[in-house]
């Protein structure tokens, strides 16, 4: 690294979303997933998802004490049951069917951001999505491939689901797994330089 050259954020996540989206922000960050979400016995879906990043921020700021560490986590939640990520296509199959029985459902995204003084700076954003029912040919094509496999709810709104999942409130980003106001916001809120395409 450049003598005076700011260290870089460290994304405590290998998501490829949450990667595009702090890239688009102009963001020098470098990439140390977390090895787990960690528990949470919370039932409000904006204390859990805040207790699973926190918890990735954590595990990474221990290793890494000089630096500024974001954790995220998203989960959608629809009629009071949170759907994580499907183990298998069944599972998968279940969970689309289930968010187009329920018409509308919510999904959360968490971040915390750590820095070295050992503030936590979070916030919780839910965005309101709503699915109709694909056809069962698009379906069971959809389950043959692999697009639904480490996806909160078996979906991604960016891709196959965008034919069927209509944003109703809230940010696009927070579905996809990170909104750029939200780290803006949290940026904002810790008093770090602005990203030049957030200013």
């Amino acid at each position: 690294m450049v003598q005076g050259e700011a260290k870089p954020l460290i994304l405590a996540s290998g998501s490829p979303r949450r990667r595009q989206v702090l890239a688009e922000l102009g963001l020098h960050f470098v990439v140390i997933p977390a090895s787990s979400d960690g528990p949470s016995q919370a039932s409000d879906p904006a204390a859990r998802v805040l207790d699973h990043a926190r918890f990735k921020a954590q595990e990474i700021h221990r290793e890494y004490p000089e630096d500024w560490v974001l954790g995220a986590d998203t989960m959608v939640f629809c009629q009071g049951i949170a759907l994580g990520k499907a183990v298998d296509a069944a599972e998968a199959k279940q969970m689309i069917v289930r968010l187009v029985a329920a018409g509308r459902h919510e999904v959360w995204t968490g971040a915390a951001l750590l820095g070295p003084n050992g503030q936590m700076y979070c916030r919780a954003d839910v965005a309101e999505v709503s699915f109709r029912e694909p056809s069962a040919a698009a379906l069971e094509q959809y389950l043959a491939g692999d697009e639904w496999c480490d996806k909160a709810g078996a979906y991604a709104i960016q891709g196959w689901a965008g034919k069927f999942a209509t944003l109703e409130q809230g940010w696009r980003g927070t579905v996809v797994g990170l909104a750029q106001e939200a780290v803006l916001a949290l940026y904002e809120s810790a008093g770090l330089p602005m990203p030049a395409s957030g200013r």
